[in-house]
């Protein structure tokens, strides 16, 4: 076991560095009266081009329950006021699997598991959604409201297939790579949803005595639907907002145009006004960005919900009111005068914040009816609107026609609407508004480069498995270097290409580069090499049974929650794999307590260590053999093998009268999200460590007579001289039990 400790952690607990890097498918034949079909990839994006146009039409009835028992000749779709024959017709119903959520990666209860890394491919995607979150509108008040649908969602109401993004708009945003099935990842989410005090507001409406009284008042008789009057600082202010979030969302649904599964951006926000009086310029930037918006959502086959994350509110005063006096810094210079409201004024208030409320509703109603979605407002229960959302993703009608030359004419470029209806009593039917007379765009044809081969791998939700990477990253702590991550990368050889060499040699060029993305999704950091693996006859006939392994070492700046994403790309063959993990750094220097991440080995790992010694000292790759580091790196082990584990301890309180740390540690064993094997609580020795802020804990477990699977291994450590509250840490890794 001490042999196992020490080599384990000067091979993935030392300090390292490495070097940076620098057609058309054919239209969808119609569909036998009420027959339902699965949405296949043609099915599940709107086409806008000049042989087909498709929509997706929603058609309830009175309850607000899908209708699926439709024929063509029931519906009428218009394209600017004329009629157009319906060529293709089809109901898709898009009904996620039966079963259980996921598991949530809440702690609370005895059994309580882990939640693990959930990979999806595309064909197991059934739905793909973005919850786009607008901090630039958010006030303090509905911060908190917004936090907890979230994490409703995600802890009720995601679904196996699900394909998830929490997104901000008020942040730098990555759409493709903060899609995931991982709840880890979108936990670390929710976490940073907070409100934005560089633009939000405490209050919903701004409290009378810090502004002046009908500054922002609408003028009702006017007739012109959301306008309200502003200044030179609200113009820019409400244009700088609405432009940021209509950008950060048009930057969403661009993102997922080419993804799979049925697709929607559910919008939590305040919203904006359409106009503002005095200010023409204002309204036509707005409506060209909501037109954009329409046009890349119908493009993409996106549908936007909106929901108003101000809740049911009231228009009348409240203790935030200065409604006896008016204290203004205006008043305070004219010799401290203090009035009282009168009804005038109040009256004055109270219509602008209707105005306000109603206006800014009309924003979101707007971008959701004219992509065929809806919008919720005035209800304290945005868990319900997503609800809704998601019920209303079940099932569709996709409905085409074929265009005429009018539709694309290049001299009008014109915003050509539909207008869709459905014959029977008491249906409602909801669908995109319409597009622009512009053909989709043919993809972006760029040189096959073997950089963007791997930025391509590396960007994209899902793993590419031409080379069927393992990783395993573990967190550590360095007294001189700091906090670091060893990211272990198993590489199949038999995944590879090589070429024989004068001696019987065999020789293959890699390319590897690891990526960590922040919770925005954009790139904290980057590195990578290209590497030459030359392998004797023997080390290659053992690699191609067991591979070997690339650790990779990322010095750590700032704690938080990360994606860390690697690829592998074969210089020969081309091929490119990819694998991510998410993992989240801890705060050392809070001084509590911590954990590294867990190494895992058997004992049968023991006989690859003459192979090691064989294999030399390459840089940053193992052995091709059962090494302790492959056996770390792709942490499958054998029914009946004996698991070996190890790990740091950080920050222990030492007590004053010995200068010895008091810990217990424990072991538990899930599978399936259920506690199938606790261990006793025991009392750590701590004799013979060298550093006692870093300690090394390890142990063993039989794994006699487990039937494979996936299985998570998690540690706890309880410090009896620490303070209550930070008491108990726990870390856990992932492992298959394979035959």
């Amino acid at each position: 076991m001490k042999k196992f400790v020490s080599l384990l952690f000067c091979t993935v607990f030392s300090v390292g560095s490495w070097n940076a890097l620098a057609q058309r498918p054919s239209p969808s034949p119609v569909q036998t009266p009420g027959q339902e079909v699965q949405p296949a990839d043609d099915d599940t994006v709107v086409r806008i081009n000049t042989t087909l146009i498709q929509v997706d039409v929603v058609v309830t009835d009175r309850r607000g329950n899908p209708v699926a028992n439709l024929r063509p000749e029931d519906f009428e779709i218009l394209e600017n006021g004329k009629l157009q024959k319906i060529t293709n017709f089809s109901f898709v119903t898009t009904e996620a699997v039966p079963g259980a959520p996921l598991p949530g990666n809440s702690n609370e209860g005895k059994s309580a598991a882990p939640t693990t890394h959930v990979r999806l491919r595309p064909e197991q995607v059934k739905r793909t959604i973005a919850l786009v979150v607008d901090d630039l509108s958010l006030s303090f008040e509905s911060a908190y409201s917004v936090r907890r649908a979230l994490k409703k969602f995600v802890d009720e109401q995601m679904r196996p297939g699900d394909l998830i993004a929490i997104i901000r708009t008020g942040t730098g945003i990555g759409a493709l790579q903060q899609f995931t099935a991982d709840k880890r990842l979108l936990y670390a989410a929710i976490e940073l949803t907070k409100y934005n005090p560089m633009v939000g507001r405490i209050s919903v409406f701004t409290p009378r005595g810090l502004d002046s009284i009908g500054k922002g008042s609408a003028d009702s008789s006017s007739g012109e639907k959301g306008i309200i009057s502003g200044e030179d600082d609200d113009e820019f202010r409400e244009t700088q907002l609405a432009n940021g979030t209509l950008t950060a969302v048009n930057y969403v649904v661009r993102g997922m145009r080419g993804l799979p599964g049925r697709k929607a951006v559910m919008l939590m926000s305040e919203g904006f006004p359409l106009s503002l009086r005095g200010s023409p310029e204002y309204s036509i930037r707005i409506r060209e960005s909501i037109n954009r918006l329409v046009d890349s959502s119908n493009r993409a086959g996106v549908v936007l919900y909106t929901m108003d994350a101000r809740g049911l509110q009231t228009v009348g005063l409240n203790a935030a009111d200065a409604v006896g006096q008016d204290p203004t810094a205006r008043d305070m210079m004219n010799g401290g005068r203090q009035t009282a409201m009168s009804a005038k004024e109040m009256i004055a208030l109270l219509r602008e914040r209707s105005a306000i409320l109603s206006y800014n509703q009309d924003s979101l109603k707007l971008i959701a009816e004219q992509t065929g979605g809806f919008a919720l407002t005035n209800d304290n229960d945005l868990s319900k609107g997503i609800r809704k959302a998601l019920d209303d993703q079940k099932s569709y009608y996709l409905i085409g026609y074929q265009p005429d030359a009018s539709t694309f004419d290049p001299l009008k470029s014109r915003f050509n609407k539909l207008k869709i209806s459905v014959r029977g009593s008491g249906l409602k039917v909801r669908y995109r508004s319409g597009f622009f007379g512009v053909k989709d765009e043919a993809p972006a044809t760029f040189a096959n480069t073997p950089q963007r081969q791997v930025l391509r791998a590396l960007s994209s939700p899902f793993a590419s498995d031409d080379i069927n990477l393992r990783l395993t990253p573990l967190y550590g702590q360095d007294a001189k270097a700091g906090s670091f991550v060893r990211a272990l990368v198993h590489i199949p050889a038999k995944d590879l290409t090589f070429t024989e060499k004068a001696g019987g040699e065999r020789v293959a060029v890699i390319n590897i580069v690891a990526y960590t993305f922040g919770d925005n999704g954009l790139t904290f950091d980057s590195a990578g090499e290209t590497h030459t693996i030359t392998l004797g006859e023997k080390l290659y006939e053992r690699a191609l049974k067991s591979g070997f392994v690339y650790s990779l070492h990322l010095p750590v700046k700032k704690a938080g929650a990360y994606q860390l994403r690697v690829a592998v790309r074969d210089d020969k063959s081309q091929k490119v794999g990819s694998a991510s993990e998410f993992i989240t750094i801890p705060d050392i220097k809070k001084e509590r307590l911590t954990l590294s991440g867990i190494a895992l080995s058997s004992d049968n790992s023991r006989a690859g260590k003459a192979a090691a010694n064989e294999a030399g000292n390459q840089p940053g790759a193992d052995a091709p053999a059962n090494t302790v580091l492959t056996q770390a790196a792709l942490r499958r082990f054998k029914s009946g093998d004996i698991l070996q584990y190890a790990y740091a301890v950080y920050n222990a309180k030492l007590h004053q009268a010995t200068g010895q740390p008091h810990l217990l540690t424990q072991i538990k064993l899930f599978r399936d999200g259920e506690e199938i094997f606790a261990g006793q609580e025991t009392p750590y020795d701590a004799k013979g460590q060298a550093d006692l802020k870093r300690l090394t804990i390890e142990g063993g477990l039989q794994l006699g007579g487990l039937p494979e699977g996936e299985y998570v291994l998690e540690v706890s450590v309880t410090d009896l001289m620490a303070k209550q509250k930070y008491r108990k840490t726990t870390s856990w890794v992932d492992f298959d039990v394979v035959k």
